[in-house]
C-alpha cells in the first residue's frame, strides 16, 4: 500500500523568537526551507532566499516591449471609420456681426 507524500513544513515561528534565532532563520532559509513568522498568533511574513525572492519576481513580472512595438500593436482603424487621430477639418463660417454698442 503506497502512502501518501509528505512534506515537512517547519511550524511557523513567533516574531519573537525569529528575532532570538534570527541567523539560525536566515541559514534555513538559505538553505532552502521557507521561514513563516507569526505576529500576535496571525501570519506576518514569509522568508525566503534572495535568489529565490528574484525568482519568484522575475516570473510575476509581465514581458515588455518597447514604446514602439506599444504603438505598432495598437488597433487599425477599419474601412469606412473615421481616424480619430487624422486633424479635425473644420468648416470656413464667417463670424456673426454682433452690436456691442450700449
Amino acid at each position: 500500500m503506497d502512502r501518501p507524500v509528505r512534506t515537512l513544513t517547519p511550524p511557523p515561528l513567533s516574531l519573537q523568537d525569529a528575532k532570538a534565532h534570527f541567523s539560525e532563520v536566515v541559514a534555513a532559509a538559505m538553505s532552502g526551507r521557507t521561514q513563516h513568522v507569526t505576529r500576535r498568533c496571525k501570519p506576518a511574513v514569509v522568508i525566503v532566499a534572495a535568489a529565490r525572492c528574484e525568482r519568484m519576481a522575475r516570473a510575476e513580472r509581465p514581458q515588455t516591449t518597447g514604446f514602439i512595438d506599444y504603438l505598432r500593436s495598437m488597433p487599425k482603424t477599419p474601412p469606412g471609420e473615421d481616424d480619430p487621430f487624422e486633424p479635425v477639418r473644420r468648416a470656413r463660417v464667417r463670424p456673426r456681426d454682433i452690436d456691442l454698442t450700449p
